[in-house]
């Protein structure tokens, strides 16, 4: 299957969206369909075979649904959406208001019926023509919306003579939409913030030491930039030459500044603060952490959740069971002699204006959107509705130990020699040598340990979970844990306990002793879970058991399983999954996207591994566990909204709908159950976007 990925422009219609979506999804070929309101992104799966077709085909059933809007292929060029200037709107307004205003007068003055049904006519068409000419083009095409809806109530209510309330409603639609329009359109403000937090553009230092300005895109790993005072960071790098306070808040939400030095590692967003950074690139325009953000919360969209998916298909089954029932309620009491069909027919009309499902087809995605939007200002990164929901039910969270629980900036503590010829000093020369292209930390913190050994190992090879073997000075030397040492037939049974064993032509030599420090903000993670319903914590690790049981007591952790292998992770993260309910794996993303993969919700921590990034659902920029507990909280609140928003509504609209079938219900109060509901769910959605983790 081939994805593609579109926006749709001039999109005013929430609910015409969804039928966008679901026709689309009915093409021959497609895998899936998903089209945001909010964001306009419309996100398609569709076979090699009907790829070159699909464009077409889509935007023939725009055209035939929504006229107005525009389908546009992201890359292309001169894009900008159309706007129908506010202004003119306003306007066409004001002098529809102030036409209403003229009618009424002439209506209490005695005036001819037909001047003042001409003056209300005018008013109508003033405030309500676009919505007019949707409807009428939703009837050409037979399809139903809230335009149709308000077009027959219109007509239908002048036919009847009602001619001040035909207007009236006209208007209150009109200004209802004109709201609702202003605040979703606040939103996708906000929403759209978020992807202008990188560049596209840097200054490329030239051989001659000047720089010049060229495109991101065409900047190279290893090329060097120079990042200005207050600019932002254009690409991931290390700092070469320079020091400055930067701020991370845009990929973090952490107010307080990196300190940046030589060696320091910057990503893109960053803010450089008072001086010129010298900045060598590590990452393709891409690849950099603030491409990886955009994409992430621009594809979310793609990735509904239940709720998004309920609200999809009951709009869809709703809006035909309510127009039926609408045409039963102005046919069927006639019929029996319970009173003028023209009473009843008043009765439908506001039956049909108020069933209209905009204010659950806008503000449930909204909700889901800003709540994601909210947690990518702050460093969390969520791939869709799908895990928001997930994570604000979470049973268990599992932990990675290395990395994750701990800082991941292993030491060595000791070295013992079980070799008068060796000491302890050569050894971990030696190990280094052997473990020098290892990505492990534990290998890391041994070539560290070690320095500049002046050998180099060979015919490298590495086990994961068990250690590497490498030819070093002639010698076949193994490092790695007391299982690797097993593998290879070597007897450790007198063996003390310790990190790693060192063994030379097929003798251990000695051990190694390799040290982890907990995180800062590990110690309070056991209760900040607990306080948000997270019943079982759960830490494993590829290390010995005294030293996962030391880490586990520090952070509080009540179980750990130690010694393990990749595989053996993977099989407790099911037994876990099994006994407990929704499950969440934490890692730091070494060897970890299995395990993330098998997770309900797998979180990784930081944005250096793509395998990690690929496998995960939920992405921790910055590496603090303790920014789990915020997400949890965070998106159980926007459920709450979500469900709210979902039971005001229905409820709103259920009682005008009684109250209309009896007759007690004026139109107005259809429309402010359906724009004014909507105006008012958007806005509940819309603050979201403001909470904090």
């Amino acid at each position: 299957m081939v994805r593609k990925k579109y926006e749709v422009h001039n999109l005013d219609c929430a609910h015409c969206a969804s039928k966008i979506e679901h026709a689309v999804a009915q093409l021959e070929g497609v895998g899936s369909a998903n089209l945001d309101f909010v964001t306009r992104s419309f996100v398609v799966t569709v076979d090699e075979e009907h790829a070159p077709s699909l464009q077409k085909n889509i935007e023939k059933i725009i055209a035939k649904m929504e006229p107005d809007a525009k389908l546009v292929v992201p890359e292309q060029e001169g894009k900008p959406e159309k706007h129908s200037g506010s202004w003119v709107k306003y306007l066409l307004l004001g002098l529809a208001a102030a036409a209403f205003a003229a009618g009424l007068i002439c209506s209490y003055a005695g005036v001819p019926t037909l001047v003042y049904a001409m003056i209300f006519a005018a008013a109508t068409l003033l405030g309500g023509y676009e919505t007019l000419l949707k409807g009428i083009n939703s009837l050409v095409h037979l399809q139903v919306d809230e335009n149709l809806l308000m077009t027959i109530a219109v007509v239908a209510a002048f036919a009847l003579g009602d001619f001040p309330e035909a207007a009236g409603v006209a208007l209150l639609f009109c200004v209802g939409e004109m709201f609702e329009e202003r605040a979703v359109d606040r939103s996708r403000k906000d929403i759209e913030a978020l992807a202008q937090i990188q560049p596209t553009e840097a200054a490329k230092y030239l051989p001659d030491g000047s720089t010049k300005v060229v495109p991101a895109e065409e900047v190279q790993v290893d090329d060097v930039i120079a990042v200005r005072p207050f600019e932002r960071v254009p690409l991931d790098g290390v700092v070469l030459e320079g020091h400055s306070n930067v701020d991370t808040a845009a990929l973090t939400g952490e107010s307080v500044p990196l300190e940046a030095g030589k060696g320091t590692q910057l990503l893109s967003g960053m803010v450089n603060g008072e001086t010129l950074l010298k900045v060598k690139v590590t990452s393709r325009f891409e690849n950099s952490a603030a491409s990886r953000i955009i994409a992430m919360v621009q594809d979310a969209a793609s990735r509904k959740g239940s709720s998004e998916k309920f609200i999809t298909r009951f709009a869809r089954v709703y809006t035909p069971i309510v127009v039926v029932l609408a045409i039963l309620l102005a046919v069927l009491p006639p019929l029996f002699g319970m009173g003028a069909f023209t009473e009843w027919l008043q009765r439908a009309l506001v039956f049909l204006v108020a069933s209209c499902p905009c204010a659950l087809v806008i503000s449930v995605p909204l909700g889901f959107f800003s709540g994601i939007g909210a947690a990518s200002k702050q460093g969390v990164l969520v791939k869709g509705g799908k895990y928001v929901e997930l994570l604000s039910k979470a049973d268990a969270a599992v932990f990675d130990k290395t990395g994750t629980i701990t800082s991941g900036q292993l030491q060595v503590t000791e070295a013992v020699s079980f070799d008068d010829s060796y000491a302890s000093d050569d050894l971990v020369k030696i190990a280094a040598a052997a473990e020098r292209y290892s990505t492990h930390p534990v290998a890391q913190a041994i070539c560290r340990a070690a320095g500049e050994t002046g050998l180099t190992g060979e015919a490298y090879n590495e086990r994961p979970g068990y250690g590497v073997e490498a030819k070093v000075d002639g010698k076949q030397v193994a490092v790695g844990a007391r299982r690797m040492l097993t593998q290879l037939g070597i007897d450790d049974a007198s063996l003390p306990e310790a990190s790693v064993y060192v063994a030379v032509n097929g003798q251990v030599k000695g051990a190694i002793q390799v040290r982890d420090t907990l995180r800062e903000d590990a110690a309070g993670l056991t209760r900040d879970l607990k306080e948000q319903g997270v019943k079982r914590l759960v830490m494993l690790t590829g290390d010995a058991e005294p030293v996962a049981k030391e880490i586990a007591a520090q952070a509080g952790i009540p179980e750990f399983h130690a010694g393990l292998l990749p595989q053996d992770k993977v099989r407790l993260m099911e037994e876990i999954r099994s006994q407990s309910g929704t499950t969440v794996f934490v890692g730091d993303g070494i060897n970890d996207a299995p395990v993330l993969a098998a997770a309900d919700v797998g979180v990784a921590m930081g944005l250096g591994s793509d395998a990690a990034i690929e496998a995960a659902d939920v992405v921790l920029v910055e590496n603090k566990p303790s920014r789990l507990a915020g997400a949890i909280q965070l998106f159980k609140k926007v459920m709450r909204v979500v469900r709210f928003n979902i039971v005001f509504a229905l409820a709103i609209k259920a009682a005008v709908l009684v109250l209309a079938a009896f007759g007690m219900a004026p139109m107005w109060a259809a429309v402010l159950a359906d724009t004014g509901v909507a105006l008012l769910a958007v806005l509940n959605s819309a603050r979201l976007l403001k909470c904090k983790l």
